[in-house]
């Protein structure tokens, strides 16, 4: 554990994938063609307790959805790529944009797809009921399964490995 609290201590952003990882994966399509998404509160609180110390947080999503942007903007997360099938090309983006090295980048995925930035960040996290290809490339599984505190995990390993989780918590006293 030393080596992940390490890894995270220098992270300055941490991008989020969606579906599995912010959500348990599940897609509901009403007869409209609608999409809806079930978010979980304890994520989007930890997001923003994260935020709150200075830590950048971006989403890269495959899929498109106004459900996506409006949680996002909700959450004040400014670094939104959404229907980006080769993820990668929106990760070189934002690490430009941030002038960011690899080493200060954290990424939370759940499948194949994600293995591309995973790969390349200092610290690749998988949630704990991602795919088995992507446990075995990722430095740490969170304890929660996707949509289901996961996101929050991440967020509390950061601070905690930075110093800040005390503080930002008792915030709330």
């Amino acid at each position: 554990m030393q080596d992940i609290l390490e890894r995270a201590a220098g992270i300055k952003l941490v991008i989020f994938d969606v579906d599995g990882v912010l959500t348990d994966g599940s897609l509901f399509l009403g007869d409209d063609g609608q999409e809806y998404k079930a978010f979980h509160s304890k994520d989007g609180l930890g997001m923003k307790m994260l935020q709150s110390t200075g830590v950048e947080i971006g989403i890269i999503t495959a899929r498109s959805s106004q459900v996506v942007s409006t949680r996002m903007e909700s959450l004040g997360i400014r670094h939104v790529y959404q229907g980006k099938l080769k993820k990668i090309t929106a990760f070189e983006d934002l690490k430009q944009k941030l002038m960011l090295q690899n080493e200060q980048i954290a990424f939370v995925g759940d499948d194949v797809v994600d293995l591309p930035i995973m790969r390349q960040v200092g610290l690749a996290v998988c949630v704990q009921d991602g795919h088995r290809l992507v446990k075995r490339h990722a430095h740490w599984e969170t304890p929660s399964p996707g949509g289901r505190g996961a996101a929050r995990e991440v967020c509390e390993l950061v601070m905690e490995a930075q110093g800040t989780l005390q503080s930002t918590l008792e915030s709330y006293f």
